[in-house]
Parts: structure tokens; C-alpha cells; sequence
């Protein structure tokens, strides 16, 4: 069993993430056991919690996991620039961590995929361009879900697991550079996993 530990910004990172990595075991037939560690409070409470963990890792206190994997997103910032913020406190454990960073947030990742969210919501939704714009991919989540004649309870996040569940990941790989980089390293960890 490989245990996989996450540091995210809020629940919709977390089912969204969770979910990818569970695909992925399935897949491979192998075992995991992921804990959350932080999943509230936003990019500056993921940073400043994992921050806190790997100290805590690097005095002996606690078991090092197979992965980490941290979920920040870009919010307009870029990939280059939140990886460098994870990398700057992360010296020891590089080698087992990947980061997740939406470009610009997750929920744009929720609506790639036509095809999945028809699957799970019963009717299609229009892919968004990639526009820096705060909420904005919130929103359209959320008017995506209510055109498909659903109310969404929770801004739509709700039915992560499902989309995620429903996406073609292949050619996710290619729809958006930030979901086909973390894509592409889970899909190497594994395999070398299982090699």
C-alpha cells in the first residue's frame, strides 16, 4: 500500500484531487491510503500547513509518505509561480512531492470535458477560455449546472467526484496545460509504482 498525503486549498481541491488519485489505483490495481492534512483556509493555509509538516518529517517526527501532493491554485499567478512558492519550503522532499496548480482555479477543470459533465448532469457544458478573472470559473460552474436543470447545493462542487470520475483523461492531458502537468506526473508516479 503506498500512503499519498495531501495539502489542498478547500474541499473542491480535495474531491477533485482524491478523486484523480483514486482513479489512477484503480487503474493500477494498486492500494492507497490518502490522508488530507489540510484541506481549509485556502493557498496560504495549505503553504504555511505543509510548511509545518515537512519540519516536523525532517525531525524524525512522523512516517515519510510515498507522495505528497499539494493543490494551490494559479489564481492568475501562474504555475511557475506557486510551484516555486511550494518548492521554497519544500528542500528535502521534492522528489516525492507533485503539485496540482490550477490555472487559473479547479473549477475550470470541472467544466474541460463536455461530454463527462453531460454524463453526470445530463446535459453538456461550454469549455471556458482561459481568462484571469476572480470567481469567474466559480460561476460558470455554477450557471452550468442550473442550465443543465440541476440546483447546485454547494456551487456545484457537489458533483466533482462524479465529473472527475466521467472525464477522458487522455485527452484531458491535452485540454489544459495545468491539468495535463499533474496528470502526466501522477501517471509517472504510478507507474513507477508498478513497474
Amino acid at each position: 500500500m503506498r500512503n499519498i498525503v495531501l495539502f489542498v486549498e478547500d474541499y473542491g481541491h480535495e474531491s477533485v484531487i482524491r478523486t484523480l488519485i483514486q482513479r489512477f489505483s484503480q487503474e493500477k490495481t494498486l492500494q492507497v491510503s490518502i490522508v488530507s492534512r489540510s484541506v481549509r483556509g485556502g493557498h496560504g493555509k495549505a503553504v504555511s500547513e505543509l510548511k509545518t509538516y515537512l519540519r516536523s518529517l525532517e525531525q524524525g517526527k512522523g512516517d515519510v509518505p510515498d507522495l505528497l501532493v499539494v493543490a494551490i491554485d494559479a489564481n492568475c499567478r501562474g504555475y511557475t509561480e506557486r510551484k516555486r512558492e511550494v518548492d521554497e519550503v519544500n528542500d528535502q522532499f521534492q522528489g516525492i512531492t507533485i503539485c496540482a496548480i490550477p490555472d487559473p482555479h479547479i473549477e475550470r477543470w470541472l467544466l474541460l470535458d463536455s461530454s463527462a459533465f453531460k454524463a453526470v448532469l445530463g446535459k453538456g457544458c461550454a469549455a471556458p477560455n482561459q481568462k484571469c478573472s476572480k470567481d469567474r470559473y466559480k460561476q460558470l460552474l455554477i450557471e452550468s449546472i442550473r442550465n443543465a436543470g440541476v440546483s447546485p447545493l454547494l456551487g456545484g462542487i457537489e458533483h466533482a467526484e462524479d465529473i472527475v470520475n466521467a472525464l477522458d483523461l487522455t485527452k484531458m492531458e491535452q485540454a489544459d496545460a495545468s491539468l495535463g502537468r499533474f496528470l502526466k506526473e501522477l501517471k509517472s508516479k504510478f507507474n513507477e509504482w508498478t513497474a
